[in-house]
């Protein structure tokens, strides 16, 4: 890809959570989007979402690709999450290897989530995407108010 046209997508940097609330539960995600106007202009998009029984490795996806979805422009995107099933599958390749090898780990296991992994390499196609994991708990501020948002829609499923 031309690194001047790199240079001329917007940055964004996402941050999302996912609270399962019980495994599976109701379960919820956060979602923070931070962007820069090209005037220099910050502004942010908070939401939360989820489904009731399901995992928080899923509600964890579905906040990445909720996030990636809601960007109408290509863009520059660092997603910012405390999930380490997402970001390593990324950092360290495993999502190549499961495509290699039909969706299957090691030993033939079938990949978890599938659906999910594929909605969410199609989501970022026309996006550069970088994954940061940060602790969670204690870790990055906005982190936090992802896993407040995502705790808030858990606990209204109740």
């Amino acid at each position: 890809m031309d690194k001047n046209k790199v240079k001329d997508k917007p940055q964004v940097f996402m941050y999302t959570d996912g609270s399962s609330r019980g495994n599976p539960g109701p379960g919820g995600y956060g979602t923070i989007l931070r962007y820069t106007l090209p005037s220099g202009e910050v502004h942010e998009r908070e939401y939360s979402g989820g489904e009731k029984d399901t995992t928080n490795n899923r509600m964890e996806l579905m906040g990445v690709i909720r996030g990636l979805e809601e960007l109408k422009k290509p863009c520059r995107v660092t997603v910012i999450s405390d999930s380490q099933y997402v970001v390593r599958a990324f950092n360290d390749h495993w999502i190549d290897g499961w495509i290699k090898r039909g969706w299957k780990r090691e030993k033939n296991k079938p990949v978890l989530n599938t659906d999910l992994w594929q909605r969410l390499l199609k989501a970022a196609e026309q996006h550069d995407v970088e994954f940061q994991w940060v602790k969670g708990h204690a870790g990055h501020p906005e982190n936090e108010r992802c896993d407040i948002l995502a705790t808030a829609y858990a606990d209204s499923l109740k």
